[in-house]
């Protein structure tokens, strides 16, 4: 897959985000949902981590913290140097548009549209865009520019809308589930994108996934339980994304 835009290797040592004591109650009394419970955590910048656990136990909440669509109710988080939980609503929007890619589950492509005109929505708003065809040719997808959803396969769906993600440039590339949709091999599909495009581009990539697998892939694995991180593993050799079965 060609593109032109110039790789952005990430800093050596600099973290892209860290979370002391970050916790998340939903609710109040007796009903509360104890969703983080005093996250301590430290991301270095330009990796590929997953995060793996069981429904509910908090990785999603992380996600949206971090991605500067909810607010934590204590701890601090931290984006370089820029206190995440400090920011009100212009300034996490400012920083949602400036350095944030969202890829989730569902694709929410506009039926309507071509797969270049579903990623101009993006790359419109965007500070500093990349040409579109350029996202798509990234994602393998430059000759079905023109396609409109119901014309494309549901991995290629998935490929349009991390197109659409990374056409803004971001900095970091949130993936909720970006597989919970897919059959294996289309599955794998999607993750060799992924795995291509932190390569590529360095941009810093957190996947939520409960493929177990899929760690195999990933820098760094995070495993919750419960809205506490129970294991942080580092990965001495990283395989390719063609090498994951589950």
């Amino acid at each position: 897959m060609a593109g032109a835009t110039a790789e952005r290797p990430a800093q050596a040592g600099r973290l892209a985000f860290r979370t002391q004591g970050l916790s998340k109650v939903y609710g109040e009394g007796p009903a509360a949902v104890h969703a983080l419970r005093g996250v301590d955590l430290e991301i270095p910048e330009g990796e590929l981590v997953v995060l793996l656990g069981p429904s509910g136990s908090g990785k999603s909440t992380l996600l949206n913290i971090l991605g500067g669509i909810d607010r934590a109710s204590d701890g601090a988080a931290f984006f370089r140097d820029e206190d995440l939980t400090a920011m009100n609503d212009k300034a996490l929007t400012r920083y949602r548009r400036a350095h944030v890619g969202f890829v989730f589950q569902f694709y929410n492509l506009m039926p309507s549209l071509t797969a270049h005109e579903n990623v101009d929505l993006v790359a419109e708003i965007a500070p500093a865009p990349m040409p579109t065809i350029e996202a798509l040719d990234l994602v393998g997808l430059k000759e079905r520019a023109s396609h409109f959803p119901s014309e494309l396969s549901g991995g290629e769906q998935q490929r349009v809308a991390i197109a659409r993600a990374i056409a803004k440039n971001p900095t970091v590339l949130f993936c909720d589930e970006p597989t919970g949709a897919l059959d294996s091999k289309t599955g794998v599909g999607v993750l060799k994108a992924l795995q291509n495009l932190n390569a590529t581009l360095g941009t810093t990539t957190l996947v939520i996934t409960h493929a177990a697998a899929t760690a195999a892939m990933a820098d760094r694995v995070i495993h919750f339980a419960d809205g506490q991180i129970r294991e942080v593993v580092v990965n001495a050799r990283k395989i390719s994304a063609e090498e994951i079965s589950w």
